[in-house]
């Protein structure tokens, strides 16, 4: 589907109730079209993980306008089978994915870890002075 509201109709159509009582689902679920407008914004989001992250964040039924309590778990399924036509998990989106140098490169938690080490950051220093 091409857009949030089209989902929204469909779920009214599904669950009853209006448009309006979906949207908002239906719109976290695209939003990240925001940091990547193509198809590959599906990868924050649209995966297994992400349809519990929903529930999370919408609690586990949204009453609609036919006062019938629907699970946000549906609505997100449905979400996902619409534009993906399955529930893949973040492991489909990330084994596509290549490496590149960068993810190799060591950051400053490496110059960090070794001056802690050095200076015995992460040692109880009251206990060791009693122990000595």
């Amino acid at each position: 589907m091409s857009h949030p509201y089209h989902h929204a109709i469909s779920s009214a159509k599904k669950h009853g109730g209006r448009w309006e009582d979906y949207i908002e689902i239906h719109n976290w679920f695209d939003e990240t079209k925001a940091h990547f407008p193509d198809m590959r914004h599906r990868a924050l989001r649209h995966h297994s993980e992400g349809i519990f992250w929903c529930e999370q964040k919408f609690g586990t039924v949204v009453k609609n306008s036919d006062y019938k309590l629907v699970p946000v778990r549906t609505i997100a399924e449905q979400h996902l089978m619409e534009d993906v036509g399955f529930i893949p998990t973040i492991a489909d989106y990330l084994k596509e994915m290549n490496l590149t140098n960068w993810m190799f490169k060591p950051g400053e938690g490496r110059k960090l870890l070794q001056e802690i080490k050095e200076e015995k950051l992460d040692y109880d220093k009251e206990t060791i002075d009693q122990l000595v």
